[in-house]
């Protein structure tokens, strides 16, 4: 008798569960969780209570077939999300890899080419060298006309507002053309570097030593 009992205690608690959610259609698998607040939740869909806790998946006889960490899936997730990423920068970086190989071909027809597109961006570079430096020169000269006029005022002969803002103007101006000269002279390097990057391509491309 107490044989009995037993058995049909244990086949009450393995069926409880599936009892209480009976809403779930036969073949269909229960999701089951214990929240945060320290319950069991069950339901043929994942409840809402179940979001962000590790969840198990049962089968129509109450049998655990999988379950699921919200870490592990959190992880999958961006392991996926940073592989397609990392796929399409690949592919776009292939896409704009094979323009400029068609744009390099389409310039240039010989290594006489780049080399003449060199000295033509060189020259363009340094006449702008040049330009700045003789503005530079010219603001140095303003300057010195407004320094030599202030030395006129002393004292209480304060010198007018107008010759303060000249002043304060070309030093102004003359801070701007020197930081340009500077960038303009690390230009050379730059073009240099990219002449040698599209003759070392060209070779490449066509074939040549």
């Amino acid at each position: 008798m107490v044989r009995q009992l037993t058995m049909v205690a244990a086949t009450a608690l393995i069926a409880a569960p599936l009892a209480a959610h009976s809403q779930a259609r036969p073949g269909e698998l229960t999701y089951r969780c214990v929240s945060k607040d320290g319950k069991k939740y069950y339901g043929s869909t994942l409840p809402q209570q179940c979001i962000g806790q590790p969840v198990e998946q049962l089968s129509t006889s109450g049998i655990v077939v999988r379950r699921i960490s919200p870490e592990g899936d959190e992880k999958a997730r961006l392991a996926k999300e940073a592989e397609a990423k990392k796929k399409r920068e690949d592919e776009a970086a292939s896409r704009e890899a094979t323009r400029r190989s068609s744009a390099l071909l389409a310039t240039y027809t010989s290594e006489q080419d780049i080399d003449e597109a060199r000295s033509r961006a060189l020259a363009d570079n340094e006449k702008a060298v040049t330009d700045i430096e003789s503005r530079i020169e010219s603001i140095k000269k303003r300057h010195a006309g407004y320094s030599k006029e202030l030395e006129f005022y002393t004292g209480n002969n304060k010198p007018p507002a107008r010759l303060q803002d000249d002043i304060r103007d070309a030093e102004i101006d003359l801070q701007a053309q020197e930081d340009l000269l500077a960038a303009k002279k690390k230009d050379a390097d730059r073009i240099n570097a990219r002449y040698n990057d599209d003759k070392k391509r060209y070779r490449e491309l066509t074939g040549r030593r």
